[in-house]
């Protein structure tokens, strides 16, 4: 019988979000629904509310969670109620092409529930990235779920979810950050400072942190940065060339999504070097660089879907590493707030005043 939850909805580009009855239905085959425990504020839902992914209208918003199956459908053998789980927003095929060459943090079918949530009137919701987890519960694909320890709070479990991993893996998945390399991460929020934990987990022997902001800055040193750059005060490629010798950074992490920076991280690298876009652009940005210096400098220009990370693999992993001590998940958690103070965390997130407020249910 389909049940109705409060959750968080964009009703137009740029409205104010507000608290709504949302109707999910039963679990059909291959679906599951999960009680949230917990979900980050992510700048994607704000890109979503802002009308910089799509123009699909209303939006379920919220994808960064943790919470327990409650439910699932006919055919659903992976997870069962009461599973603790991760909510992903790549649920592999394993039927593409890529996933058929051994590659399914490429996967080009990943998989979304197919039945709608909806407004009471019947309006039909999308869901943030395929979750919409800025709720009591939510339904998804049940290989959207991934099981992990249940001994690990949610408002930490959840941050892999999304940003966290996403950081995390464009260091060791996507940039093969090795032991002993130079590593520049360029914008140090949320995904920033987790392509440092990445880096400084993988053996890089110097982290160059830049942004334009001093807290920022000094939360990146925490996280493990060897040396920060002020880019509103220094040029930051002559800077990391300077802290590298002249030679520029083996690997140089763009996590903020705009053509200026990426320009920067283009030329901050040293020969054959790798730059490695994680930040999110939004459809109108445009690049221009001289092929002539693409040709000249060799090396690896590349983008990070989601780390590309294998969340069946990966967040197991990193829970576990949390549970040694080696990796601080913790750290990224600025503040938990309530199911309807999402609007105000939009706000503190755009104006750099935390690293990441979790919804706590």
């Amino acid at each position: 019988m389909p049940q109705h939850v409060r959750g968080v909805v964009a009703p137009g580009r740029n409205e104010p979000v507000r608290i709504e009855t949302v109707v999910v239905p039963d679990p059909g085959p291959g679906e599951a629904v999960v009680k949230i425990q917990a979900c980050g504020v992510c700048h994607t839902d704000l890109h979503y509310k802002q009308g910089g992914i799509n123009d699909d209208f209303p939006f379920l918003l919220g994808h960064e969670a943790a919470g327990t199956v409650e439910s699932v459908g006919e055919g659903v053998t992976d997870v069962a109620p009461g599973d603790y789980v991760i909510l992903n927003w790549r649920a592999v095929c394993g039927q593409c092409r890529a996933c058929r060459r051994g590659r399914p943090w490429y996967c080009f079918d990943t998989h979304n529930a197919r039945q709608r949530m909806t407004l009471l009137d019947g309006t039909e919701l999308s869901p943030a990235l395929g979750i919409g987890a800025f709720a009591e519960k939510t339904l998804v694909a049940a290989g959207q779920c991934t099981k992990v320890d249940p001994a690990v709070a949610p408002e930490i479990a959840g941050l892999l979810g999304c940003g966290v991993m996403a950081g995390i893996g464009a260091a060791i998945n996507t940039g093969n950050v090795s032991r002993g390399d130079t590593v520049a991460v360029i914008g140090c929020g949320g995904v920033g400072d987790a392509a440092i934990v990445g880096a400084r987990l993988a053996g890089a022997a110097r982290i160059i942190a830049v942004d334009i902001d001093e807290r920022k800055l000094a939360k990146a040193k925490e996280m493990g940065a060897t040396h920060t750059v002020d880019s509103r005060t220094a040029d930051p490629v002559e800077a990391i060339r300077e802290l590298t010798g002249g030679f520029g950074a083996d690997v140089v992490i763009e996590a903020v999504g705009r053509p200026e920076t990426y320009r920067q991280a283009f030329y901050a690298r040293d020969l054959a070097g790798t730059v490695v876009l994680v930040g999110v652009p939004t459809p109108e940005m445009k690049l221009e660089l001289p092929l002539l210096d693409v040709f000249g400098r060799g090396g690896s220009l590349t983008s990070s879907w989601y780390g590309d990370c294998l969340p069946s693999r990966d967040f197991p992993m990193l829970i576990d590493l949390h549970r040694q001590g080696r990796v601080d998940l913790g750290a990224f958690v600025t503040e938990t707030i309530a199911l309807d103070e999402v609007e105000k965390a939009f706000a503190r997130m755009h104006d750099g005043d935390v690293l990441r407020s979790v919804v706590v249910l």
